[in-house]
């Protein structure tokens, strides 16, 4: 991949983006991950006017090193970055959930974090008249790897094509502070959590699958990519025959 002709390319598209629906700007949700840090920088080339929003949510790695992580791309790269911290909102919500829903399928619960954290970006776009930028990549896509309604929510994504390991490239021609481009895949939902050992497959054999077909993992990667596909399309709506 020729990732100096890539950056200028998605940078141009922003641009144009913003310029042909008016937006003022564009806010994202920052988790201090390899795909919102490479989103925020090729945001930040096309428009001074980018808003990082790190929305923290219980688990102490969202206080910690994703916090962390977050800042040191901000300084970087000079991103406007705020805090707006949503685990008081999430318990209170979760209060009322509980006594319907019971405690027997936690990710029913994991999954409000990345939906609180929507609605918090999509109310900061509409009042600032920004819009707001997925941070979803290929192998996450094709996996289904992302909450319907939370991180899959967005208006644009410049990095929906890229696999795994053409994020990495692209940090790295970027100079992104290592530290962010070393550490493991990780949603931070909760205490301990990573994207891989959640899937039960790495990204290097889910990229290796998209681009060949092959891998050990097969059977896994196309199960997964199979159940998730009502993430991937518009909702069914009736049609009568």
């Amino acid at each position: 991949m020729n990732y100096e002709q890539e950056v200028k390319n998605r940078v141009e598209w922003i641009k144009d983006i913003l310029k042909k629906t008016g937006a003022k700007g564009v806010v994202l949700g920052n988790s201090g991950g390899k795909d919102c840090s490479l989103v925020e920088i090729l945001c930040r080339k096309a428009t001074p006017n980018v808003l990082s929003v790190i929305m923290p949510c219980e688990s102490s790695q969202n206080y910690g090193s994703d916090r962390e992580h977050a800042y040191l791309v901000a300084k970087a790269f000079d991103i406007p970055t705020i805090e707006v911290d949503i685990t008081r909102a999430k318990q209170e919500l979760k209060k009322v959930i509980e006594p319907i829903a019971g405690n027997d399928v936690p990710m029913a619960y994991n999954n409000i974090n990345p939906r609180l954290r929507m609605s918090v970006i999509y109310a900061i776009g509409q009042a600032k008249g920004y819009l707001v930028a997925g941070t979803g990549n290929a192998s996450e896509i094709y996996m289904g790897y992302f909450t319907k309604w939370g991180d899959g929510g967005y208006d644009f994504n410049p990095i929906n094509d890229l696999l795994v390991e053409d994020v990495y490239g692209m940090l790295k021609y970027l100079n992104c502070p290592e530290e962010v481009v070393n550490k493991k895949p990780s949603a931070g939902l909760y205490e301990g959590q990573t994207d891989e050992q959640e899937m039960g497959v790495s990204y290097s054999e889910i990229d290796k699958f998209i681009k060949t077909g092959e891998s050990k993992f097969a059977d896994k990667i196309m199960s997964a990519h199979k159940k998730t596909e009502h993430k991937r399309v518009p909702p069914m709506k009736y049609k009568q025959d």
